[in-house]
């Protein structure tokens, strides 16, 4: 217990440090946010601060920040550390840069901010990546709150063949199309304080009984194997760099969180808000997935769950049922439930606005945003049937998500470096580049070796990514002092 209460320390303290540094770098001011400059009813919006925090939240904590822990608990201890470093340095810094520069430029979406700051080569890339990358949550985050809630609510079977599996999945789709087309604050800014209310009874719950119950949690130098499970033996078995990062994904790092950042942007009364609305809120999903990596190995040190990878969504059950008994069980059960649905609405509300910006197409009418979202959900549709029939295709869904997951966050710290070069902020560009090289090494070296990329060896793999992190460094370096140069060029005349 005594390492997750260092990695809890690490991870708030770090968190004030950090965060407030990360504010001061930045430097927001009293101008006038774009929900008031560009007030609309429907996206831009003033809300207040509390909700608007609750809101960024829910939408950027899905399943990852319980299913990974879940999986990525089994390398051990180690975890405990490693979490909230990571969340610090480079999460919670992602989300609130990508949020706050989004939001200094009039509540863009994050494709704009990463057409303003590279180039139409890597802005075409960018989007074509980010729509897939939207499309899979989308699909993972009807999925999997669905699955749960036909198995471990209802007692189904969850089969592909079953009625009851599609009438769930049919009642997900159907809010989420509400969601994604009706003014934010009608839907999203009056049921969320009740999904968090449900959220932070189920994160917390499970926090103060692992103290309760004295759960047995291995120390970080103490022997990692037991007679239950060999964590150091899956340590050194299963590549911890790069899979480990790959696998808790959300609790660290997720560039899937600026697509939602944005959102938000568009809704803050003020530029002072960012730090509590961006930055510490994603040190509250770190806070999340320490809790259910405690959890996890606390009722497989008991013997009460199997340690195996792929029975996480069983031990989230487990962990619920076990630690607050019955009804409270179900009541934290349903906040795991939330967590995927606030996400996937939102993704498929980021997916529309960002296709209506590149399009300049009109959103103002219900229509137009119903017309556009339908498009939207029937390819998704596509990949839930796909996922759900194929035997290995939610396998297959979730390790293209988990990677392109972490991928997308390249293009924010590429967006984030050259806009501290052009706005004089040069000499605080290792802030995103030491998460966007050591990401880049990860997400490469993983897609180089994974059976669904390359199948390349893990020796060629490992060089292959080192030198992609190296000219990743190298490039952005290169590109910021050019545009840099060239902005003061233009001031100049």
């Amino acid at each position: 217990m005594i390492t997750f209460i260092i990695g809890l320390v690490i991870l708030f303290v770090g968190a004030a440090l950090y965060g407030k540094f990360c504010e001061k770098v930045f430097g927001p001011d009293d101008r006038k946010t774009p929900a008031y400059t560009k007030q609309d009813g429907v996206d831009y919006v003033p809300m207040k601060e509390w909700k608007n925090s609750l809101i960024n939240l829910l939408n950027i904590a899905g399943t990852g920040p319980i299913l990974g822990p879940i999986q990525g608990i089994l390398f051990g201890p180690i975890a405990f550390i490693t979490i909230p470093i990571g969340n610090i340095i480079g999460g919670a810094m992602h989300d609130y840069f990508s949020g706050m520069i989004c939001l200094r430029d009039g509540g863009t979406q994050m494709p704009d901010m990463i057409r303003k700051y590279s180039n139409k080569g890597v802005y075409a890339f960018y989007q074509v990546f980010c729509s897939l990358l939207l499309l899979l949550v989308g699909a993972v985050f009807i999925y999997t709150p669905g699955d749960i809630v036909a198995t471990q609510v209802f007692g189904f079977d969850g089969a592909v063949s079953s009625v009851s599996t599609w009438v769930i999945y049919g009642v997900i789709f159907l809010y989420y199309l509400i969601a994604a087309v009706f003014p934010i604050d009608a839907i999203i800014g009056r049921i969320y304080p009740i999904f968090g209310a449900i959220l932070l009874f189920s994160a917390l719950g499970v926090f103060v009984e692992l103290f309760v119950h004295g759960y047995p949690l291995i120390e970080i130098w103490d022997s990692w194997n037991t007679t239950v499970f060999a964590y150091g033996d899956y340590f050194n078995a299963n590549h911890f760099v790069p899979i480990f990062f790959i696998t808790v994904a959300c609790g660290i790092l997720s560039g899937f969180h600026s697509t939602q950042t944005a959102i938000i942007s568009r809704t803050m009364k003020s530029e002072r808000q960012g730090r509590m609305t961006f930055y510490n809120m994603m040190i509250v999903e770190g806070f999340i997935a320490m809790v259910w990596a405690a959890g996890a190995m606390g009722v497989y040190n008991l013997g009460l769950q199997t340690a195996d990878a792929s029975l996480a969504t069983a031990t989230i059950g487990v962990v619920c049922k076990h630690v607050l008994g019955p009804v409270g069980g179900i009541i934290a059960l349903l906040g795991v439930i939330v967590l995927p649905i606030t996400s996937g609405d939102t993704a498929l509300r980021s997916l529309r606005l960002a296709i209506a910006d590149a399009l300049h197409l009109d959103q103002k009418a219900a229509g137009k945003r119903l017309g556009l979202s339908a498009i939207i959900f029937v390819l998704v549709a596509v990949i839930l049937v796909f996922a759900k029939s194929n035997a290995d295709g939610f396998n297959i869904l979730w390790r293209y998500f988990a990677w392109s997951n972490q991928s997308l966050s390249l293009f924010a710290f590429l967006a984030i470096t050259v806009w501290m070069f052009e706005t004089g902020r040069g000499k605080f560009v290792w802030m995103p580049l030491i998460p966007g090289a050591w990401y880049t090494f990860v997400t490469v070296t993983y897609i180089v070796n994974a059976k669904i990329g390359f199948n390349i060896p893990w020796t060629a793999a490992y060089v292959i990514g080192a030198i992609a992190a190296i000219a990743y460094v190298c490039l952005l370096l290169w590109y910021g002092k050019k545009r840099a140069a060239m902005k003061a060029k233009k001031n100049e005349k």
